[in-house]
């Protein structure tokens, strides 16, 4: 349980150092990859299970003689050191066999989002030039929405046993991974294989969200794969005993990252899911003997919104850490389950920087106990300007205890990890993600974009996305990429998107309001197909506006405070309101009926 006490500020550097002491002597420049970690586990540990999936056990042995064929079969295949491989799909066993084999071999993946498909896929592909693509029969359809003149050369697609008996594909050209596997050696690469390469070159390539389908592609080197999986493993202290549970999609930093990094590192074993399965959950955690469990913030909410049960603490699950956790089920996982340590923290996928609370202050992403000694700074921000606050002689001004402001960190250039930051495939996306000259001529400061506030003991907490930006569903939404999306719908004078809150959900959902002069000609369906077809899922609006004239700023700039506290609440407007109905393919007047039946509480606030 949480100790009211205040904690000694060495004591949380102490468990804090219990991870970070782990990562403290790699260098950038040191000639160590993923790959060699694979080998070691395979000599030290290869009996050990590494992925439990349905029934099915692959050892860390077993998973290096897989991955050595990959690899072996890529080389077979005509691609070489450097070149870049796209893999699509689910979550199983052979998602990481595939990119780890091609690291094997010095050859970068690119792991794509599962949902992506068309002009999407075809961005994705085009942004880190992958000569192949490697995909699960489980995506073929997505694979087939593109041109084939859109599709690498190479085409490698790898039976799923739930699809037709294994393919479903139909696409030209495409060799068959297990036959080319099955040609090609178990043995490790020789040496000079991965000759030269170094714990800060690529190991693949994780993609934002890409809420209107234009992700960006963000670096991810060998050593910030290692770091990942080792911080949080040390606060957990993993151990021999330990079982890991992952439901977190592989393609992703969580999920396929910071959990298999770990697994790796000390040579204990994952349970993968394909997704959440809330009747699952608890057995899940029975039968495998589950110790620790990556979350999002979703996650254990789906998880304590279950009924309770008098085998609640009937469970090996001791250790959590993720982002996201409300302090409502933050507290049901201490005391309704016996959950001993819950590390929320802040950070992304490509970020420079990490906080971690492993003091479990209930409600704090994290806490800086020394913060003069990190890179990390809080700027005053004015949220209805949507620009940093400026002193006199117009330099930024850095935010006191309790004041809100955006968390940036300093991109530092030493030997370790600290401060590293590798950014994406695309040098503008890179360059606009940081701030330069900030305190002094020549620093480079990387903007998180998250808007938080500490307190007097250095705790801090999230506050919010700063201002066209929300989260929904684990994703980072783009209000202005949306908006772009949605204005090539016919009809609308103006498309303004925003986020509102949704009681009992966590983040924000899409709402839109369009601006017609007349709301008749709002066609609900004909919306929705056009969103569908042109947006990531959890990027549709759940909630539509009509407005009969768009509410602007003096420099005619759409206003969108007003319109976020009113919601979707029809008694504080008399616009027509319209909730998404997925299973019906359209949009549906906003009433208690509807909303009810869609499992949506009515609107309480913003």
């Amino acid at each position: 349980m949480q100790d009211s006490a205040v904690v000694p500020r060495e004591v949380t550097m102490q468990r804090m150092m219990r991870g970070f002491s782990l990562v403290a002597e790699y260098r950038r420049d040191q000639e160590y990859t993923v790959a060699d970690r694979l080998e070691e586990r395979a000599r030290d540990a290869g009996n050990r299970p590494f992925i439990i999936f349905e029934g099915r056990t692959v050892t860390f042995g077993e998973m290096n003689g897989l991955a050595n064929r990959v690899g072996h079969a890529a080389l077979a295949a005509g691609l070489r050191r450097g070149d870049v491989v796209a893999l699509m799909m689910e979550n199983r066993p052979e998602f990481p066999m595939v990119w780890l084999g091609l690291a094997k071999v010095g050859i970068v993946t690119a792991l794509l989002n599962t949902s992506a498909r068309d002009r999407v896929l075809k961005h994705a592909l085009g942004q880190t030039r992958a000569r192949a693509l490697i995909f699960g029969s489980e995506c073929a359809e997505q694979v087939a929405t593109l041109a084939e003149g859109d599709r690498p050369q190479i085409l490698f697609e790898s039976f799923h046993p739930d699809v037709n008996g294994g393919s479903a594909s139909g696409l030209v050209a495409t060799r068959k991974l297990a036959a080319a596997m099955g040609e090609a050696s178990a043995a490790n690469p020789a040496a000079g294989t991965r000759a030269g390469l170094r714990f800060a070159d690529t190991l693949y390539y994780i993609f934002t969200s890409g809420t209107t389908g234009l992700p960006k592609a963000a670096v991810m080197s060998h050593l910030r794969f290692v770091n990942a999986g080792e911080v949080i493993g040390g606060i957990w202290q993993l151990g021999p005993k330990d079982v890991l549970y992952n439901v977190l999609p592989l393609f992703h930093g969580a999920g396929g990252m910071v959990v298999v990094s770990a697994a790796l590192r000390f040579g204990v074993p994952i349970v993968l899911r394909r997704k959440l399965s809330v009747s699952e959950f608890w057995n899940d955690i029975r039968r495998h003997k589950v110790t620790a469990m990556y979350y999002i913030g979703e996650i254990c909410r789906y998880v304590a919104n279950q009924p309770p049960r008098p085998d609640d603490r009937d469970h090996t699950l001791r250790k959590l850490a993720g982002a996201g956790l409300r302090p409502d089920v933050w507290k049901q996982f201490i005391e309704r389950f016996g959950v001993e340590m819950i590390v929320e923290g802040l950070g992304a996928t490509e970020a420079n920087y990490g906080i971690s609370n492993v003091d479990n202050k209930i409600g704090s992403v994290g806490r800086l106990p020394y913060p003069e000694a990190s890179n990390v700074r809080v700027l005053r921000y004015d949220v209805e300007r949507g620009d940093y606050v400026r002193d006199a002689s117009g330099s930024l001004v850095r935010a006191k205890p309790g004041e809100v402001g955006e968390l940036v960190a300093e991109v530092l250039d030493g030997p370790g990890a600290a401060g590293m930051f590798e950014g994406y495939t695309s040098a503008e996306a890179t360059e606009a993600k940081l701030l330069r000259d900030v305190f002094k001529p020549g620093d480079r400061w990387v903007r998180s974009g998250d808007l938080v506030r500490f307190d007097e003991e250095d705790y801090f907490y999230f506050v919010d996305r700063i201002g066209d930006t929300f989260r929904w569903r684990g994703h980072n939404v783009s209000t202005e990429e949306v908006a772009e999306v949605i204005a090539q719908f016919p009809g609308p004078a103006s498309v303004n998107v925003y986020g509102v809150r949704v009681a009992g959900e966590e983040g924000r959902a899409g709402m839109v309001s369009l601006t017609f002069p007349d709301a008749s000609r709002f066609d609900p369906g004909a919306f929705h197909e056009f969103a569908m077809e042109r947006l990531a899922t959890y990027a549709v609006p759940l909630f539509v506006r009509i407005s009969h004239a768009a509410d602007l700023t003096a420099t005619f700039k759409l206003r969108k405070v007003d319109l976020q506290r009113e919601g979707y609440d029809p008694q504080r407007t008399a616009d027509p309101l319209y909730v998404r109905d997925a299973k019906a393919g359209t949009y549906v007047p906003v009433t208690g009926e509807n909303l009810q039946a869609l499992g949506i509480l009515p609107f309480a606030g913003d």
